[in-house]
């Protein structure tokens, strides 16, 4: 194989990964809070003897920060953050960041996210919901309150996007450490909606197939190529 297979090779392999990625956040492009995310290319200097080859590769990898739409529901345990932060959530992994905002109550009082995990104060510990002593209130900073009292603030991690690292159940781990997030507001009765543009992940995907496609056809070409001189070689020997 020549250094134009592998070069076409190395690309081939960056545009399935962007085709992977792509998909992933049309499939998301309805759900509550989720970030896109986002491949970057780069390019990469292999020796061959004395010469050498100038290769593509997909690996880095980044999570688009901008604001997702809120959406008016009323319910008074959906929060959507404006600007910068994140919900700290309590998992059997550790704690977690989320910015889905649709919560609810567990049979012991706790403000949980809709898989039972607790959402934690700025202090790191579950928030309870006093019984039966009224509706709860959130101000714009955090802070959650039952009939004028306050009972808790609601704890939002500020973090450098580059340092998060995606996981399940639309749930962030913060690679590098978080600090308490100082411009956020909190918006109750409002949920934040997914910030994927559908149309334009979607022109992307086809933009990415149809160079995949012309990949494909070079090596499919550059196949018979050698195949055919492989071939002759052997019939003139």
């Amino acid at each position: 194989m020549d250094n134009s297979a592998y070069v076409s090779i190395t690309r081939q392999m960056g545009l399935l990964s962007e085709m992977q990625t792509i998909a992933q956040n049309v499939a998301n492009a309805n759900t509550v809070g989720y970030r896109r995310e986002g491949l970057v290319f780069s390019e990469f200097v292999k020796a061959t003897g004395n010469d050498s080859v100038s290769m593509a590769q997909a690996k880095a990898r980044f999570i688009d920060s901008s604001q997702g739409v809120l959406d008016r529901t009323g319910s008074t345990l959906d929060f959507a953050i404006e600007g910068d932060g994140f919900f700290r959530i309590e998992t059997a992994n550790g704690e977690r960041l989320t910015r889905a905002g649709n919560f609810a109550l567990n049979p012991d009082g706790e403000i949980v996210t809709p898989d039972g995990q607790r959402v934690l104060s700025a202090d790191g510990a579950a928030i309870v919901i006093p019984d039966g002593e009224g509706a709860v209130n959130v101000s714009s900073d955090g802070e959650l309150s039952v009939n004028g009292n306050v009972i808790a603030q609601l704890g939002i991690a500020a973090v450098d996007p580059k340092t998060l690292r995606r996981e399940g159940d639309n749930l962030f781990s913060a690679t590098q450490g978080t600090q308490p997030a100082e411009n956020a507001r909190v918006a109750q009765g409002f949920l934040e909606q997914s910030n994927v543009n559908s149309v334009t992940a979607i022109s992307r995907m086809i933009e990415v197939q149809r160079a995949y496609e012309l990949g494909q056809g070079m090596l499919e070409r550059e196949h018979d190529r050698v195949t055919r001189l492989i071939q002759t070689l052997g019939r003139q020997s």
